[in-house]
């Protein structure tokens, strides 16, 4: 299994960064870190990771603007061979720059049921709320702080008499299950066959008259009472295969494509040389290529009259 590399962001003491890191030395864990780096050199997070071998770096934002001391941690990250990048305990506000070079690729533990109570305080503000449960969010990292989208979450309850530090020392617990299997089902979803429909299915339907049916089995999609543009093959037939099925636009172009790839393309049963089946199941896909390939075909069964006026439309 080829491991996601993961490098890590901190400021302290890394605990959260820890817990990544020890869940990462079990073999089947999907991926590894690469690299802790810090806003501090002090930080004895650092010392921790060098200690366990992992690759570390440390360097104070001071006197720096905030996007010239992220093009610096930028830098290192990609160095390092990052493909994500996990917040753990990075008491840094990032610049837009950065944010967008990692978007949808990074992570942040929030301790707190995310929407409630971003930014800090958190333990005590839901104290001082009468809240029966505090608790840990892992989100997306968007520009907007503590606001992307939410991947998972772990209440955990208020008891009588808590204090902010009794129940943050709970809720640490908490993070530190948490994080690591968010993370580690995060770089994986693009072997999920949940997922790879669900985006398939967002591309297909933004397809003018485009409608989802099942036939044989398998979720596709057509023109609206016409013909079927596109298909997605779960395990069909026990292949152990997800895949992609659309049409193709040249009489020889699925064993072109076969030659050219076998490890991608291949021929589905029962479909003939007019479709391609496109795997998407090796976890390295190229989305905006297979949008193309599914309005291709989409344009190949869609009715004269709608595609002149979408040509009419996009000339505008």
């Amino acid at each position: 299994m080829q491991k996601a590399k993961v490098g890590v962001l901190i400021s302290g003491r890394g605990s959260n960064m820890a817990a990544l890191l020890y869940a990462a030395k079990a073999d089947d864990c999907p991926y590894e870190i690469v690299l802790v780096a810090a806003n501090d050199p002090d930080a004895p997070g650092l010392a921790l990771a060098a200690a366990e071998g992992i690759a570390t770096f440390g360097q104070s934002h001071k006197g720096m603007k905030r996007a010239e001391f992220d093009a610096v941690i930028d830098a290192q990250l990609r160095a390092a061979g990052a493909d994500y990048v996990a917040l753990a305990g990075y008491m840094r506000l990032l610049s837009p720059e950065f944010v967008a070079g990692w978007e949808n690729r990074m992570l942040n533990i929030h301790p707190s049921l995310l929407p409630r109570y971003k930014g800090l305080d958190t333990h005590q503000r839901a104290i001082d709320a009468g809240d029966a449960f505090a608790g840990c969010s892992v989100h997306i990292v968007t520009a907007e702080l503590d606001d992307g989208p939410v991947l998972g979450q772990t209440p955990v309850a208020i008891l009588p008499g808590d204090t902010a530090d009794s129940l943050a020392a709970r809720i640490l617990i908490a993070e530190h299950q948490l994080y690591s299997r968010t993370l580690a089902a995060f770089v994986t979803r693009e072997r999920q066959p949940d997922w790879l429909l669900n985006k398939v299915r967002e591309i297909a339907l933004a397809q003018p008259q485009a409608e989802e049916t099942l036939s044989h089995g398998m979720p596709c999609f057509g023109i609206a009472k016409g013909k079927k543009f596109a298909w997605v093959s779960r395990d069909h037939h026990g292949d152990g295969i997800t895949a992609l099925l659309v049409k193709t636009t040249a009489p020889d172009e699925q064993a072109s494509l076969i030659e050219m790839d076998p490890d991608i393309y291949y021929r589905p049963a029962y479909f003939g040389d007019e479709w391609i089946g496109i795997r998407l199941d090796r976890g390295e896909n190229d989305w905006d290529h297979l949008a193309t390939r599914i309005r291709a075909s989409w344009r190949q069964v869609a009715p004269k009259k709608l595609l002149g006026l979408m040509d009419i439309a996009e000339e505008f």
